[in-house]
């Protein structure tokens, strides 16, 4: 069975913009897709069935994102065809990283492709915003710049970078952060590109700090290395992350994080590993 890979990202910055009348925040934010992957392999079933073949630890089976993912496109298609999914996980779960959301775009992307079943790319990506806000931005295969709750996507060039991504010992709820009366909701929306990335800000990241005071000790912790160019929260948190122009200073800064503290150093890439699987 070939290995499929399932891209984390960061948002460089997040900012929520209004809230619509069906309670769905508005947002601007850029998506980064990550050298740091989830993998998945797919065992094709003649019985229809749609199994994980290790369900994650407190996640039941059915509510998994690439079960969900891969029941959805076999409703739509109409096809009789099954799958195992064998999911191994790096993307810490509950960390604003999308791991959840790129696990279901690589189930899209790959069973469409296994499946023979030929949708295109949008109408794969109309397919995942049912399943979540992040999953589109993983279908359409590119950094992009997001506005809508995350579904209108627009291609963003983005200057080579490393990252330094720490991992704080706790998983964040995305419903419990947007449901806080502490967020505000009204930044002014700024101009699609060209605009400056570096002044940006992640509107989550007040409230998550405040609730979770070890992701603002990250933070601070971030703040006072040398030679970072972005430091910030990304998405609802809990990982925090600080980027680099090259590779021998984020090890650097990593090389400095105090024992107790986990993380990671990763390059930002220019498009998903699969995005020429599917037109």
């Amino acid at each position: 069975m070939p290995t499929f890979l399932a891209p984390a990202k960061l948002n460089l910055f997040l900012h929520v913009t209004g809230r619509r009348n069906d309670g769905y925040h508005l947002l601007q934010t850029v998506f980064r897709l990550l050298d740091f992957s989830d993998q998945l392999r797919f065992d094709l079933r003649k019985d229809g069935a749609v199994k994980l073949n290790k369900p994650i630890a407190g996640v039941p089976e059915e509510n998994d994102l690439c079960v969900r993912a891969a029941k959805l496109l076999q409703q739509k298609s109409g096809t009789n065809q099954g799958v195992e999914i064998f999911l191994t996980k790096q993307i810490p779960l509950g960390g604003g990283l999308g791991g959840g959301s790129s696990d279901a775009a690589t189930t899209l992307l790959a069973l469409n492709h296994l499946w023979n079943l030929d949708f295109s790319r949008s109408q794969l990506r109309e397919l995942g915003l049912q399943l979540g806000a992040d999953v589109p931005v993983f279908i359409f295969g590119e950094n992009a710049f997001a506005e809508g709750v995350g579904e209108k996507l627009m291609p963003i060039l983005l200057p080579p970078a490393w990252y330094l991504v720490l991992i704080p010992p706790l998983h964040v709820s995305t419903a419990e952060i947007f449901l806080s009366k502490e967020l505000t909701r009204n930044t002014i929306p700024i101009k699609i590109p060209p605009f400056s990335i570096q002044q940006g800000h992640n509107d989550l990241e007040p409230v998550v700090c405040q609730k979770y005071p070890v992701v603002a000790e990250y933070l601070e912790w971030l703040k006072r290395l040398k030679n970072t160019t972005i430091v910030a929260m990304s998405g609802s948190g809990a990982c925090v992350f600080a980027e680099f122009d090259t590779k021998s200073t984020a090890l650097a800064a990593f090389a400095q994080i105090p024992a107790g503290m986990n993380g990671f150093v990763t390059r930002g890439l220019d498009h998903h590993p699969m995005r020429d699987t599917v037109k």
